[in-house]
């Protein structure tokens, strides 16, 4: 069945039995994973990874880990990215099957409306599909105080709408800020707590990032020489939390995309499709990190830079030196990528 903007929330929050697949599809990747998690957290469950081309290339493999007990006990949601319509025989076999232990969740990107994957999951009355668009004005708005509200954070609207400028209305980029206010705040969903603008003039994102852009940039072409030097030049005392939103909005926009050329879309199309996401002096550039970096290799930097940002905030480690140290061996990796 095909939900709708004002029906997704609850069937992810309120899921009904007996429903097999969600399809989670559309141009805004980030809302497609944040309707997937809250489903596994509304399930109180853990997430297995299965890859779209093991699904291809065994299509029985969904059904079968679907309808498998989790070892460990408790609930599972078998979790597939990226998924296309390499994965239609699959689903069918899971939806034909006699039982189902666990949902599955796909995270398909943007699909055409000719999509067989889209029009199993629409047809269904076990499966659910849903179409993710980047909010805008007050569904931005809404989206960052529904957020909020998960991280324990009471957000008055026109402070919402600041943090949603501040991210570019990516719920990605959103749910990490969120995250580090409720933090900094001591706010929890059991010890909820307002925010306010001085929260976000400590630690927001809102800074000018031009230089950690530079940076990040030259880390992750490989410019070990180049990095040593501009981090040579940053002014003592310098904010590091900058540079490393800097490098999480660089990976948020390169992860789904490379994911896309390694599910089998050409660089071209791909690129085609960042369109006015992407200025036109940056194109080139990522052009040449899509080609330089897998997924996994994505995957381990967005990992390293998480760590980081929870040092900067939360130990007494210098933050130059600990950004430098980091920024230094992404371009050494950089660097074996060639």
């Amino acid at each position: 069945m095909k939900a709708t903007k004002a029906s997704v929330g609850r069937a992810v929050d309120q899921p009904k039995a007996g429903m097999r697949f969600y399809l989670f599809h559309g141009p805004d990747d980030a809302q497609s994973r944040a309707l997937g998690q809250r489903l596994v957290d509304a399930l109180a469950a853990s997430r297995f990874l299965i890859t779209g081309t093991s699904i291809k290339s065994d299509p029985a493999v969904l059904a079968d880990e679907a309808g498998a007990m989790n070892l460990f006990g408790g609930t599972r949601v078998v979790w597939v990215e990226p998924a296309g319509d390499e994965i239609v025989a699959g689903v069918e076999a899971l939806l034909e099957a006699n039982a189902a232990e666990s949902p599955v969740v796909a995270i398909a990107g943007a699909l055409r409306k000719t999509s067989g994957l889209l029009k199993l999951a629409e047809a269904s009355p076990n499966a659910l599909a849903f179409a993710a668009y980047a909010p805008e004005g007050a569904d931005a708005e809404r989206m960052v105080i529904d957020v909020g509200r998960r991280f324990g954070l009471k957000i008055a609207p026109p402070l919402a709408v600041r943090i949603a400028d501040s991210c570019g209305n990516d719920q990605a980029i959103v749910a990490q800020e969120l995250q580090k206010f409720a933090l900094y705040v001591d706010a929890s969903p059991q010890s909820p707590k307002e925010l306010d603008h001085g929260a976000i003039d400590a630690v927001g994102a809102e800074v000018a990032e031009a230089d950690g852009a530079q940076l990040v940039d030259l880390a992750l072409s490989g410019a070990v020489e180049e990095v040593a030097d501009e981090l040579a030049r940053l002014p003592h005392g310098a904010e590091a939390i900058p540079v490393v939103r800097a490098l999480q909005r660089r990976l948020l926009l390169l992860a789904p995309a490379r994911a896309r050329i390694e599910r089998g879309d050409t660089p071209d199309a791909v690129m085609t499709s960042l369109g006015r996401s992407l200025f036109w002096k940056d194109k080139s550039l990522v052009a040449a990190l899509l080609r330089r970096w897998d997924s996994a290799g994505l995957a381990t930097v967005a990992e390293r830079a998480s760590r980081l940002e929870k040092d900067l905030l939360y130990t007494p480690a210098p933050d130059q030196e600990a950004l430098g140290e980091e920024l230094i061996a992404i371009a050494r990796a950089a660097r074996t990528r060639r």
